[in-house]
């Protein structure tokens, strides 16, 4: 069976990427298969990334990146080798043409897709971090984000992929956070209450260290409902379409609960209260998730418009708004921490759903189940 991965689409195809090696294409408009590239990989293949309107890279857990033309599918462009461990996201800085990707060997990697040939491209490691789960970049690529097992949500600010960094002796990164009390303590207990307003500074420990006038690296721990006293894994990161906020799916330690938060990136904002400390996030929403398929990774995803989030619920997906009107998250930025709003939800997998993905151009929602069965549908409200 298959797994269903992520899924994206230019105007005219979907691709989804599958747990079997395998790659599919599909019609947008009537959902028909177009093509499968059997054993696109040797192992899983994870994500998929346009460059452009013809050339798209595809990642795997046989820790290669592979580069594909829409006009010859017959065979690869090329493999591009430089992970040591499965690669799991892949990002694409279109005013540089520099691809990144990240893997579960801790590193990101840069590869220069303007000098590439069938024999692959030049690359250097950038960034290297314990932990590391999923990296993002941010629409006009200022800023890189990387979430870690480990609870951690690092931001790079005034990002440039042409310099790598160096930071194994960051004492912070190295070992599992310890998670803390009200107080500062290290604490194993469980809080019961209610989620907390606004940065708590005994959670939340921004740190910038002076690297260079650019690829400046903050560090938090972020605020989680019900997660006070206790570590957590952040498990899926995105990021909103117009870059004003992070949309992550995290767990607890002992994967007893899940959540979906919403973080404001709070970058010369003049409506925004202020915080003590200063951080670059701030939890504007959340919602409680239904925790089934304890111990995989559910990614949720934003609409294109970036008013609507669709977040794998069980045997389904539930579709989340800021407010009960969809109003853009500018618009209705809640002073305190408020609840993200269920618009509708839909079950239609006879398995745990593990992924969900709009598309970018059609009125048309996929997810995927653990059991590989694919859904492909239009949201009506």
């Amino acid at each position: 069976m298959l797994r269903v991965c992520p899924f994206l689409d230019r105007s005219f195809i979907h691709i989804l990427a599958c747990e079997q090696t395998e790659v599919l294409l599909f019609d947008p408009i009537s959902s028909k298969h177009i093509k499968t590239l059997v054993e696109a990989h040797e192992d899983c293949v994870n994500n998929i990334r346009f460059l452009d309107n013809r050339l798209f890279a595809t990642c795997s857990d046989d820790t290669t990146i592979a580069l594909w033309d829409l006009r010859k599918l017959n065979s690869k462009v090329c493999s591009l080798h430089g992970h040591a461990s499965w690669v799991k996201n892949i990002e694409y800085d279109t005013n540089t043409r520099l691809l990144v990707t990240s893997g579960f060997d801790g590193n990101v990697i840069t590869w220069d897709t303007n000098r590439f040939t069938e024999d692959g491209c030049p690359h250097k490691k950038f960034f290297h971090t314990r932990y590391l789960m999923r990296m993002r970049l941010t629409p006009d690529c200022s800023k890189m984000l990387i979430s870690t097992s480990s609870g951690y949500l690092l931001i790079l600010h005034d990002l440039d992929l042409t310099q790598s960094l160096e930071v194994g002796s960051y004492r912070m990164l190295r070992a599992r956070r310890t998670p803390l009390s009200s107080d500062g303590s290290a604490s194993a207990s469980r809080s019961s209450g209610a989620p907390r307003q606004g940065n708590d500074s005994s959670k939340i420990h921004p740190h910038r260290e002076g690297l260079s006038p650019r690829n400046s690296l903050e560090v938090l721990t972020p605020e989680i409902p019900g997660e006070r006293d206790r570590g957590n894994c952040i498990t899926s990161l995105q990021l909103h379409p117009k870059g004003w906020a992070a949309l992550i799916r995290c767990s607890s330690n002992m994967d007893d609960q899940e959540w979906t938060c919403v973080y404001e990136f709070q970058d010369g904002s003049p409506t925004r209260p202020p915080v003590s400390p200063r951080c670059s996030l701030r939890l504007t929403h959340y919602i409680e998730e239904a925790n089934v398929g304890r111990g995989y990774i559910k990614e949720l995803c934003f609409s294109p418009d970036g008013r609507l989030i669709c977040s794998p619920y069980g045997y389904g997906v539930r579709l989340l708004s800021f407010d009960e009107n969809c109003m853009e998250l500018t618009d209705c930025l809640p002073v305190q921490t408020s609840c993200l709003r269920e618009v509708r939800s839909i079950y239609s997998h006879s398995d745990v759903v593990l992924t969900t993905k709009f598309s970018p151009t059609h009125c048309q929602l996929a997810s995927g189940c653990l059991s590989g069965r694919v859904a492909l549908y239009q949201p009506r409200f």
